[in-house]
């Protein structure tokens, strides 16, 4: 029993030991090893004070890795390099470990997707970026060769998205880890809006897996490139003049030289403009009273929330909008179908304190019909949340007119969940308040 209970310490002592990746805070494949080691509960921490250029040119490094790149991770049985290695690595540090699914044929897809994520995503977006930012030369016929390259492979995922949250099985697993990190260089730096649109399962997967704590706490906050950079330009050297006689020169005036500025040095805070929702002219109906009436009230719903709801409504302070889901069709898999309203609702949080609202999932059998309500202070839909919550394009808006008796009715059913709702049962009913 003593021999079981060494082996088990033994075995503890290596899952707990700091393993240490010699890279940059902000290198995409150093992010796969750290948030792969959130999920599994081991300790990976940067190298301090690590300097690329510079780091990763002494001996002790290039002992480590022979052709000096990052990342590195130094463990304490010897060093590991190349990033989808290292993530392997950390998440191997845990037996039976969910990121690698749990049959065979799921751990043989997360391989699947992670060669397809460094061949046909990786790749592609870097041919694209990287010449545009001068690291590589800027050949147009090549940008278009990969731009196209990767509009097929992101064609191909969107294809496999549509009716899966994730990659590989019903969560997160080493392969949406690989694949994220490898789309957000592109998120960030070059794939803007005009461009992803084309992509909407894509855009919703992308976003549902960075917005998860364990990738918020390693990425921080993801935003989308609003700007395509330009290639560097090739100006002709300007031609020299002829020597002029010199001057009789005068004692130099010292210019103190200003200190470079570096694009990582953090601008000082700048204070924090109004949202325009707040400059409009006060309301009678007050959000958060109807919030609390509708959540307080357990009983005789209709004749006190919704006789409530309809005493409080301003039409000048606020608007009512119905929206239905433009891919009704896809909607084959009632857990993939929850998913999506539940990670929408999730990105609508930056408008909690001006909207109301009620998603419905609709019928008993697939196709899932997906309608929902809402509620927003002001006349329009309010175009922050036009421009920053993509879901909203995934959707057909339509303002509702309350003078329409049919309309009005419709909107009290979705608010009560009243059941069933245009002749069709209701799978789930989510409110964001």
């Amino acid at each position: 029993m003593k021999f079981l209970d060494d082996i088990l310490a033994f075995k503890l002592s290596v899952f707990y030991m700091l393993q240490v990746l010699h890279s940059g805070s902000n290198n995409k494949n150093a992010l796969k090893a750290l948030i792969a080691a959130e999920y599994t509960g081991v300790k990976v921490e940067l190298a301090k004070n690590f300097e690329m250029g510079v780091s990763n040119k002494t001996p002790e490094f290039v002992k480590m890795n022979p052709i000096g790149k990052v990342p590195v991770l130094e463990t304490p049985d010897g060093p590991v390099f190349e990033s989808n290695a290292i993530a392997r690595y950390v998440t191997k540090l845990k037996p039976d470990n969910p990121l690698f699914g749990s049959s065979l044929i799921e751990y043989a897809q997360i391989e699947q997707w992670n060669d397809f994520s460094a061949t046909e995503i990786d790749a592609n977006i870097g041919q694209w970026l990287y010449p545009r930012l001068g690291y590589r030369v800027f050949i147009p016929p090549a940008e278009e060769a990969a731009v196209a390259a990767l509009k097929r492979a992101l064609g191909a995922l969107n294809i496999h998205l549509a009716s899966n949250t994730y990659l590989v099985g019903h969560s997160i697993t080493l392969a949406d880890i690989i694949m994220a990190c490898n789309l957000s260089h592109g998120f960030r730096y070059i794939m803007t809006k005009s461009f992803t649109k084309e992509f909407p399962h894509v855009e919703r997967y992308f976003w549902t897996v960075v917005n998860q704590p364990n990738f918020c706490k390693i990425l921080g906050e993801v935003k989308q490139a609003e700007s395509i950079p330009a290639p560097p330009s090739k100006k002709p050297a300007p031609a020299k003049e002829p020597a002029k006689p010199k001057a009789k020169e005068e004692p130099k005036k010292e210019v103190k030289k200003e200190e470079p500025k570096f694009e990582e040095e953090e601008e000082a805070p700048k204070p924090k403009a109004k949202n325009p929702l707040d400059l409009l002219p006060p309301s009678k109906m007050i959000l958060d009273e109807w919030k609390r009436l509708y959540s307080n009230t357990k009983t005789n719903f209709r004749e006190v929330a919704i006789k409530g709801f309809w005493d409080m409504y301003d039409p000048e302070g606020y608007s009512l909008w119905f929206c239905d889901y433009k891919y009704q069709d896809e909607n084959t898999v009632s857990f993939v179908t929850l998913n999506k309203v539940g990670g929408f609702l999730q990105r609508m949080d930056l408008a909690r304190k001006y909207a109301f609202g009620k998603m419905l999932v609709i019928g008993s059998e697939a196709p899932y019909k997906v309608k929902g309500l809402w509620l927003f202070r002001g006349k329009e839909i309010p175009k922050f949340v036009m421009d920053e919550c993509y879901d909203m394009e995934l959707y057909e808006w339509k303002e509702v007119d309350i003078n329409d008796e049919a309309q009005k009715e419709r909107v009290n059913q979705m608010i009560e969940d009243y059941e069933p709702f245009e002749g069709e049962a209701l799978l789930d009913a989510k409110c964001f308040k």
